[in-house]
């Protein structure tokens, strides 16, 4: 006891910012944040203490330094006080694995994942300076490479180095030299003029540091210690160096039309098949982790060609609208064309734009005097090219200060191009199709690819002494048990166990069925009001069946109207509904849109949720003249949990079975960050949270969203304080709502917060704890100073490249019907990570493709959760996803809080791009427009499913 009492003491002293958690745990690995506002903290706490405890710092100090300098510069971005980052960043360790699950079935299964052996020398790293300074990434490495094909047997002592196209280079041993410089000679084609030249730079090599291979090691045998991403990285790009010289490289895919056939998407565009690559520390040593993809490239068409595809008719005889303009300006911007009327001698350009005029109206000077000469005598006269097309206009190419005018027909697309835009629907559609593979077919083209990488005979791999093997992982999984559902009691089933990640309503009666007396439909499709009629008398039917007590009439008659009168029509049903009701409001509204529905959808359920507070339901008209009951039956899942009724409940949470959430109040949250896509640069993120609203049955979720800064992966609103000129200190933020909510609901305050975080990559693990957590923290404080029950904190990822094969396809009693893996397969060994908390969930069946298991890393838990209970807490919860009668993929309220982001894409301002667009994009600082407001009905509610 005198120990512990020492040893506490220090620990405050050396971080006064931190307070003690409620619940004990380890405090060299797990220090909780400082969760009370500034206006609650004790200024006793930052008073310094003894002498003597400072000197006994120093030296703990020295042998502690958690986090490297680089990852201190990442938190900082997030604006936590730079004490606060200190501290945590020398301190914060992530949960070490408290065991492995032993519950379940045990089964083998194949991962994409082959042993790395490295070998035990460190690295040698070189700074490279390049003058003149040279921004493309592809001339520097040009540069690069030609200095090692001339010097390499000479002043690079034999050495065959790597380079990562900026400012490092690496060698696998001390290069003859520290310091030395070199002149290299490079040709290039020039963009600004078309032309070829030969330009001269100064390279610089500078040794910089040794690489240490020492704490890779340490991790990979099981050391708590930081991740040597430096070490990783190197071996990264010593494994890519080769492959990158004859493929296109985009982060750690690489892409090449000669690995399969290149197929059409339309537009256009074509797919190319290509592959991941990435070296990972896992329990079985290093692991380089293979995956295949597809991507769209623009095809290298002449561009008269590419134009006709963008629009879908013909131009070679019809002038062009300014609609269409805009269009094609728009899809070739930026583009690389290489020039086809000088025979062999083909330059290349970038397009900075399109003329406005037609190529036989436009003329340029040729002189001082400004005499002027038309491009179509200009292209006649030099190069004995006459222009057929005259009446399309001319590409803009070069630089702002020269301007060249290029005639599209004289003009082809560079190859191997990667399409950024944005897809529509049919060309994602075509590329899932030609992505999509069972996953028999999926293994044999990893092992393919690993074959024709030839790893054993790659001269960079080779020199830094690595092999891998060519093997997939095996390993060891167990398939967790479905759970059983509970239904009501009046249905022929009351309760159920799912086979194979599925089941249907046959039998069986939602739970808690909510009750519809007033609700109306519009009709803004073409169909007519008989059929309209028949579809709303089957779904309620169909919601009657499923247990909800549903009016048979809609309160006023069918309303149709016309989809550019969407606001219109909407206010006037509210307002006739109420009329009728002498002000009782409407429950429900039953919309039927056209299939092609534009911006309708968004406007109408921004309308609703944001300014009139109804719920709703949309029907595309193609289901309402093709009724399927499979179809209802869906609708009416959705349509009773938007009106505040469950469909379904895990029988152990009724009988209070749940380990770790049945034993006291707890509060499940989902959180999502969604982001902008590439094209819409001046919108903002927009975070969603969500929190279950009933216990012990956690099945309801309330959501709130909040509009930040574009592309910020820190949720800015969790909470929030300022102060009020009358009221003083106000606290507020999407956490203390939804707590607050959760009391209202269950008359209890939650004592334990299950946060489960949708889209965090590993580098932002750190930054996204420090802040989220300590927002949650403070969210409880401003409830009550000593209200902090305790938190664990599991991210949720989708977005990687681990996939898990049966062992035996030919077993059908080891896959489901699309030749996946079982739902419920979890594997926390081997391809883990060495010494973290995390494994890899597939809780889903299967339905077309390879499915993706899910990886839940879990940062922070003072719950002491065990290997077991986590997972399968987390495997159960997936069953209790209420739009369909089938386990997801994603733990649901990380799901929710994905669809309620999305949802509230819709609620932006419709000029909010125009405006961002005007402004030439956001800062990052910059504050953004928040969104309109959730109405109170509408927010308590799952109004997002």
């Amino acid at each position: 006891m005198p120990y512990l009492s020492f040893f506490l003491s220090f620990f405050l002293f050396i971080f006064p910012s931190f307070q003690l958690s409620a619940v004990t745990r380890p405090l060299h690995a797990f220090p909780t944040l400082n969760y009370l506002p500034s206006s609650m903290k004790d200024p006793a706490e930052d008073q310094m203490k003894s002498r003597s405890a400072l000197q006994r710092s120093k030296d703990l100090r020295r042998r502690d330094k958690r986090r490297s300098q680089c990852k201190q510069d990442k938190l900082q971005e997030t604006g936590l006080d730079s004490q606060l980052v200190s501290s945590a960043c020398k301190s914060l360790v992530f949960p070490a694995r408290p065991g492995y699950g032993q519950l379940g079935t045990k089964c083998l299964v194949k991962a994409n994942h082959f042993l790395a052996d490295i070998s035990a020398s460190d690295l040698s790293h070189y700074n490279v300076t390049i003058t003149p300074e040279v921004t493309s990434r592809k001339t520097s490495k040009a540069i690069i490479s030609e200095l090692v094909r001339l010097h390499r047997n000479t002043d690079l002592g034999m050495r065959l180095p790597v380079y990562d196209g900026g400012r490092n280079l690496y060698t696998a041993g001390l290069l003859p030299f520290a310091y030395k410089e070199f002149s290299i000679t490079l040709s290039r084609d020039d963009e600004g003029t078309g032309g070829t030249r030969e330009r001269e730079f100064e390279v610089v090599i500078k040794f910089a540091a040794r690489v240490s291979m020492h704490q890779l090691r340490e991790l990979l045998s099981g050391k708590q210690v930081d991740t040597p991403q430096e070490a990783l990285t190197v071996i990264d790009i010593v494994l890519r160096e080769l492959a990158a010289q004859s493929f296109v490289s985009i982060g750690r895919f690489l892409y090449s039309p000669d690995l399969r056939k290149p197929q059409q998407l339309g537009g256009g565009l074509e797919s190319w098949r290509g592959f991941y690559q990435s070296i990972r520390p896992t329990q079985m040593g290093l692991s380089l982790n293979i995956d295949m993809s597809s991507m769209a490239f623009i095809e290298p068409l002449p561009v008269i060609d590419f134009v006709a595809q963008i629009l879908g008719k013909d131009v070679l005889s019809k002038p062009l609208s300014d609609a269409d303009r805009v269009k094609i300006k728009k899809a070739l911007r930026g583009v690389k064309v290489e020039v086809t009327h000088r025979g062999s001698f083909r330059r290349k350009y970038r397009i900075t734009g399109l003329t406005s005029q037609p190529t036989r109206e436009l003329n340029f000077p040729v002189d001082e005097k400004m005499n002027m000469k038309s491009v179509v005598d200009y292209f006649q006269e030099m190069y004995g090219y006459t222009i057929i097309y005259s009446h399309l206009p001319c590409l803009q190419v070069g630089s702002q200060k020269k301007v060249n005018y290029l005639p599209m027909e004289a003009c082809k697309i560079v190859g191997g191009q990667r399409y950024t835009k944005g897809l529509n629907e049919k060309q994602i559609t075509s590329l899932l199709k030609v992505s999509c593979q069972r996953p028999r077919e999926q293994e044999t083209d990893i092992l393919q690819t690993i074959q024709e990488n030839n790893y054993e005979y790659n001269p960079y791999v080779k020199e830094f002494g690595i092999s891998i093997d060519s093997k997939l992982a095996s390993v060891e999984a167990r398939v967790l048990p479905a759970p059983w559902l509970k239904y009501h009691d009046t249905g022929r089933e009351k309760e159920h166990l799912p086979q194979v990640g599925q089941w249907n309503m046959m039998n069986k009666k939602v739970i808690n069925g909510s009750t519809v007396r007033y609700w109306a439909c519009i009709n803004f499709s073409r169909s007519i009001q008989e059929i309209a009629r028949g579809f709303c008398q089957q779904l309620v039917q169909m919601c009657q069946i499923s247990g909800m007590e549903f009016s048979l009439d809609p309160v006023i008659p069918i309303y149709t109207a016309r989809p550019d009168m969407v606001k219109k029509a909407l206010k006037y049903v509210h307002s006739a509904v109420r009329d009728k009701l002498g002000g009782k409001e409407l429950e429900l509204l039953i919309a039927i849109l056209p299939d092609n529905n534009g911006s309708l959808y968004g406007d109408l359920k921004r309308i609703c949720e944001t300014d009139l507070g109804l719920i709703s339901q949309c029907c595309l008209s193609k289901h309402v003249f093709k009724i399927n009951r499979q179809y209802l039956a869906n609708v009416a899942l959705k349509i009773n949990v938007k009106l505040g009724g469950r469909n379904t409940v895990l029988l152990d949470a009724l009988s209070w079975r749940i380990p770790l959430v049945s034993d006291i109040p707890t509060i499940i949250f989902g959180a999502d960050v969604t982001h902008p896509e590439s094209g819409e640069d001046p919108c903002p993120s927009i975070a969603a949270v969500v929190a279950s609203q009933d216990w012990p049955e956690v099945t309801k979720y309330a959501g709130l969203v909040c509009t930040q800064p574009h592309r910020e992966e820190l949720i800015q609103d969790l909470f929030k304080c300022w102060k009020d000129p009358h009221h003083g200190v106000v606290y507020g933020g999407m956490i203390r709502e939804l707590l607050l909510s959760f009391k209202k609901a269950t008359g209890q305050k939650p004592l334990r917060i299950i946060f489960y975080r949708d889209g965090v990559s590993e580098g932002q693990f750190y930054q996204v704890l420090l802040y989220e957590l300590d927002a949650i923290r403070k969210a409880c404080a401003s409830l009550e100073p000593s209200y902090q029950p305790p938190v664990t904190f599991v991210v949720v990822q989708k977005r990687h490249h681990t996939r898990l094969f049966s062992n035996n396809h030919d077993d059908r009693n080891s896959t489901d019907k699309s030749g996946n893996i079982l739902p419920g397969t979890v594997v926390d060994s081997k391809i883990c990570h060495p010494t973290e908390f995390d494994f890899y969930l597939c809780s889903h069946a299967g339905i077309q493709g390879t499915s993706r298991p899910a990886h839940y890393h879990v940062l922070w838990d003072e719950n002491n959760f065990s290997a077991d209970e986590i997972q399968s807490l987390t495997n159960n919860l997936c069953y209790t996803y209420a739009r369909c009668t089938r386990s997801v993929s994603v733990v649901p309220p990380a799901y929710y809080a994905h669809l309620a982001a999305y949802r509230a894409r819709f609620y932006m301002e419709p000029d909010v791009h125009e405006i961002g667009k005007s402004r030439g994009g956001r800062s990052k600082d910059e504050s953004v427009r928040p969104l309109p407001a959730l109405k109170e009905k509408v927010k308590n509610v799952m109004f997002y499913c």
